[in-house]
């Protein structure tokens, strides 16, 4: 918004100079984006009138002047503008003047005939008007004045970047209310003499969307003259805010329209048939705008019409056919308040902006129409003359908006703010910004104003109170921060370093949707029932996971599509699982994933070629179990999955329970996700992983060690970890190492057995362990391996 410094003045005027000023404003929220003089700058030019003109002798363009310029002698000047003529009120630079651009003015002869000054246009004295001749003051202008105290051209143009809550600011009534409670001063509003109803003239107004205009006022002014001149120093105010004049019907409306931030508009009475009807319009109708543009109105777009069709489409632009011409003698003025919601967007819809729907978007004080309307209505029959009639006002109360009663805390204040800002002073500043204010036991409660909308909860009020009390008046405080130890737990596993391991044994991390083909899913799993989604993004992506299975062997699967042929990926993520015990009837575990397929290693001249299998991936995961350092917590248990290999499949149990499983992919679910040959994943809860026990210290013997090697014949289907779980048991604290070095079958072992060597380490930390001490422990070792599992040792 632009607004005149010295029109702001006449309002407010606190003793700081423009700069200060300026800044004021911006540090209360109202960003300054530029201050422009009105006028360039010059000096020596004056208020004359031409006593004399006559055409140059010697030039048809160019005419011979005497200007009066209030001295004992008139000056002749020689001037080239075609709207110079006897008796006109004219800006003089008088010989010496400084005009800008440091253009001085000497005497001078054109053409022969003595020139001793200048008769100026806007531009020659740097004033953006456009015009095609000098500038014409009004006949009651002082002879000899100074032009620039005349005119007032020692003003500047403030812009004001405003943000979309503050519509209250959309007026110089909002900026002057600002300044006034930033400098603790009264502002001064104009006085008029309301205006009383001359006439029975009066214009019914039938609101049918009472929602969207709740208040609606019309008033008609017959017999104006619309000839009449707009005085100058409306016209000058409503330039220095970028407003042209245009009539002084237009002009008025305008400059109530700056003044207080209210749209009006003005029909002629003539053109109305009947009565005044805010409505919706009905999507056939058809509406030219004072702009000349015909457009088709929308069906949601609220106009006002008469009982024959749309006038005007409401709070964006007035229609051509109702607008007020020359000829115009009766015209209807309306005033009235929109609902925000009603005119938002609308205009941009149509391809429009104006200064009335960008007030009424961001929203008006709904108690400001009756005296704008009287504001208007004492211009006009000031300018124009003619009768007023009485004011219709079409009134539905509960839908006007209320103004906000909101409780502010001293607590919250001061924890917001950082800083205690006496009572006193809060109550003045929420008292000075229009606010009711009443002192309650923790606080105030507060009733806003109208015309603030942004105003509707507790952190609003004390906004308001920081930024009027000063930001700069805050003090800088270092923030206090107290340092808590967070609750760590040495022994837990943290899952990055889950992640760094499987990166550094040549894994990458893959992520994949929690949504999946429930025809794969049902593939994996085909007992359990998934959660379907209502509304998928499609129906190959329907299914909540069971497992992350099914996303990885996809991503597998469309790895090798891609020649791709060595395969190492983990990922972690939720499973969704319905259980009607849970809550939203689904229960979400964390889950960690792997899967590998193809060569073990990259091909390389010196390495055999050999594909993955069960033991490389058990490997990892075993390295993974090694992070907790409680590896004696976790075992594998021969066990059957769906989508894994019967025989090459085994259950991961932590303390005894279930955690995940680990084994080959079945044959059956090759072709329908894609895979190239053996894939061998493992899948375990993360909870279940990643908490473990502290690592102890354990002093190294300086005494040697003793291996001894066993091997011992059992049947086929014992396994080996149940052994070697006896033989620790047995073996006791001198057992210090323990080793499935070979398994045999064939030639010399009887079918249905095999054969297992195991090395025993053993080793004391006190003594050097003598032979038959050794012996006695590999003996009871055997012994109980063969009470236990019919165990003997091999030939």
């Amino acid at each position: 918004m632009k607004l005149s410094e010295s029109w702001l003045r006449e309002w407010v005027s606190p003793a700081v100079s423009r700069d200060q000023l300026a800044h004021q404003i911006t540090m209360a929220g109202l960003e300054v984006d530029e201050i422009t003089a009105v006028a360039g700058a010059f000096s020596g030019v004056v208020v004359g009138e031409v006593v004399a003109c006559s055409q140059h002798p010697d030039a048809d363009k160019l005419r011979v002047t005497k200007v009066n310029v209030g001295a004992e002698e008139l000056l002749d000047i020689v001037c080239g503008a075609p709207n110079c003529r006897l008796g006109l009120k004219v800006c003089v630079a008088i010989v010496g003047a400084v005009l800008p651009g440091d253009f001085k003015i000497k005497k001078a002869k054109l053409r022969g005939q003595p020139s001793n000054g200048m008769l100026c246009s806007y531009s020659e004295l740097g004033i953006d008007i456009e015009s095609n001749g000098i500038i014409e003051l009004p006949q009651d202008a002082p002879l000899g004045m100074d032009v620039r105290q005349y005119l007032d051209l020692d003003d500047a143009i403030i812009d004001v970047d405003l943000t979309a809550n503050r519509a209250d600011c959309l007026g110089m009534a909002g900026i002057a209310r600002e300044v006034g409670v930033l400098n603790r001063m009264t502002v001064t509003e104009p006085s008029w003499t309301p205006v009383a109803a001359s006439t029975d003239a009066a214009m019914q107004v039938n609101v049918v969307a009472k929602q969207a205009c709740p208040r609606y006022l019309s008033r008609v002014i017959k017999n104006i003259d619309v000839t009449a001149a707009t005085p100058a120093w409306m016209v000058e105010k409503l330039r220095r805010s970028g407003i042209r004049s245009i009539d002084p019907i237009v002009d008025i409306t305008n400059f109530v329209l700056v003044e207080y931030g209210q749209p009006m508009h003005a029909f002629d009475l003539a053109k109305i048939d009947g009565e005044l009807n805010i409505r919706f319009a009905d999507g056939k109708e058809h509406l030219t705008l004072l702009d000349g543009n015909d457009i088709a109105v929308p069906a949601d777009t609220l106009v006002v019409a008469d009982n024959s069709k749309a006038l005007a489409l409401a709070g964006i632009f007035g229609g051509e056919h109702s607008g007020v011409s020359a000829e115009t003698r009766d015209i209807v003025l309306e005033c009235a308040f929109f609902a925000p919601l009603a005119i938002t967007g609308k205009a941009r819809n149509l391809g429009l902006h104006t200064d009335a729907s960008h007030r009424f978007e961001r929203g008006v004080d709904p108690q400001l129409q009756h005296k704008v309307m009287d504001r208007a209505s004492r211009l006009i029959l000031d300018i124009c003359g003619g009768d007023a009639g009485t004011v219709v006002e079409a009134l539905a109360t509960e839908y006007l908006p209320q103004a906000a009663e909101i409780t502010l805390r001293r607590a919250k204040l001061d924890k917001l703010l950082g800083h205690h800002v006496p009572d006193a002073d809060v109550a003045e500043i929420l008292s000075r910004l229009g606010f009711a204010v009443t002192e309650v036991a923790d606080g105030w409660q507060v009733t806003t104003a109208t015309y603030r909308f942004d105003m509707a909860i507790e952190e609003d009020l004390i906004e308001e109170v920081a930024r009027i009390y000063g930001y700069n008046s805050i003090p800088n405080e270092a923030p206090l921060a107290r340092l808590n130890m967070t609750q760590h737990c040495e022994a837990d596993v943290k899952l990055a370093k889950v992640r760094n391991l499987l990166a550094a044994r040549g894994f990458q991390e893959a992520i994949t949707y929690s949504f999946v083909d429930p025809k794969l899913q049902q593939l994996v799993h085909p007992q359990q029932q998934a959660l379907v989604l209502p509304n998928p993004i499609s129906s190959e992506m329907s299914a909540m996971r069971l497992s992350l299975f099914t996303g990885l062997l996809g991503a597998v699967g469309y790895n090798q599509a891609r020649q791709q042929g060595r395969v190492r990926l983990f990922e972690t993520g939720l499973r969704f699982v319905p259980d009607t015990a849970a809550e939203m009837g689904v229960k979400q575990q964390a889950m960690l994933a792997a899967v590998i397929a193809g060569p073990q290693t990259e091909e390389h001249w010196s390495i055999e070629s050999k594909t993955v299998d069960f033991f490389d991936l058990k490997g990892d995961l075993e390295a993974i179990i090694g992070l907790t350092a409680s590896d004696a917590e976790f075992s594998f248990r021969s066990a059957s999955h769906s989508a894994l290999h019967p025989g090459q499949c085994a259950e991961i149990l932590r303390n005894d329970q279930v955690i995940g499983v680990i084994g080959a992919v079945h044959p059956a679910l090759e072709k329908p996700f894609g895979l190239n040959g053996k894939t061998i994943v493992f899948e375990l809860q993360l909870d279940a992983l990643l908490h473990g026990s502290v690592p102890e210290a354990k002093a190294i013997s300086k005494y040697p060690a003793n291996r001894r090697d066993i091997a011992v014949v059992v049947d086929d289907t014992i396994v080996a970890g149940d052994i070697l779980a006896m033989i620790k048991k047995v073996g006791g604290n001198q057992l210090v190492g323990l080793n499935l070095f070979d398994v045999y079958r064939g030639k010399g072992v009887e079918p249905g057995k095999k054969s297992l060597a195991i090395a025993l380490t053993l080793q004391d930390n006190t003594r050097t362990l003598e032979e038959k001490e050794i012996a006695a422990t590999v003996e009871s070792v055997v012994s109980v391996l063969k009470s236990e599992f019919n165990a003997s040792l091999r030939d």
